[in-house]
């Protein structure tokens, strides 16, 4: 792997928290981040207020599991949390 691939990967390595952000802010009516904890908490995924920020600002990264329990919540698909492509409605 070449040093700009691995800087390219280092770069990207917490998109899931940016997509995060705007599908609860495209959603309409839009999804407070305690709304958001809610739903995860109804598919037995516990993130906290303080995780969640900590996610969507990039400072905390996202186990698979959550991102399969995130699309859910947010009604996206996996694909567009983790690649940003495909359709982005689940």
């Amino acid at each position: 792997m070449s040093i700009s691939s691995i800087i390219l990967l280092v770069e990207k390595r917490n998109i899931v928290g940016i997509r995060v952000r705007q599908a609860r802010k495209a959603a309409k009516p839009s999804i407070t981040q305690s709304d958001l904890i809610a739903r995860l908490q109804l598919l037995d995924m516990s993130i906290d207020q303080s995780g969640l920020s900590k996610i969507e600002n990039g400072q905390r990264p996202v186990t698979d599991i959550e991102v399969f329990a995130l699309a859910k919540a947010l009604k996206v698909t996996e694909e567009w949390l983790l690649k940003g492509t495909g359709n982005p409605s689940g």
